[in-house]
């Protein structure tokens, strides 16, 4: 690794592995769930609603300067930055896990957040709407429209989780790869 110090790729592409890996763990098994268990159903979805945004960029632009930032070898004088994480060599222990990273993570940010929120949104309109008395989370019977939206929601919110499953598996074997390279 050429150099050390602030000019070095090395320390910016630990702290943006490890902000990720950070985030994506406290976010999916600790802050999500506390959240959800302390907070009103629409006090949760609120908050989740400013959240989504911030954490689904974060997961798409950390990859991205993790890329840039990518430390080649001393030893092996294998090359850093893009044309190290594009290098053949590590196409399955590098590039791949980034790559899933920044993909799942510009789909929920891109598609599947702003899908759930529409949802969401359409389903706040139905219970207004529909004088049935019900929230779209209260018991069943609900009217077709309501099913319809419960169900909608409930497939991309299982959408979402999935690519943030996805996220946080290719953080930690990411994490394998980067850790077998200490010496």
């Amino acid at each position: 690794m050429a150099g050390s110090g602030l000019l070095s790729p090395g320390p910016y592409h630990i702290l943006s592995y490890g902000t990720l890996l950070g985030t994506t763990f406290f976010h999916s098994f600790v802050g999500g769930i506390v959240s959800f268990q302390v907070l009103t159903r629409p006090q949760f979805a609120a908050l989740m609603a400013k959240i989504f945004p911030v954490y689904f960029s974060m997961q798409t632009v950390l990859p991205v300067v993790m890329a840039i930032t990518y430390p080649g070898s001393s030893t092996s004088l294998a090359p850093s930055g893009l044309a190290g994480v594009l290098d053949s060599s590590n196409r399955w222990t590098v590039l791949a896990p980034i790559a899933a990273i920044f993909a799942s993570g510009l789909a929920n940010l891109a598609v599947i957040g702003p899908a759930t929120t529409k949802t969401m949104d359409e389903r706040k309109r139905q219970e207004k709407e529909r004088k049935d008395g019900k929230k779209s989370y209260d018991a069943p019977p609900h009217s077709r429209e309501m099913e319809a939206l419960n169900k909608k929601f409930s497939t991309l919110h299982g959408i979402s989780s999935m690519l943030n499953l996805g996220t946080f598996f290719a953080a930690v074997y990411y994490g394998f790869s980067l850790a077998s390279r200490l010496e």
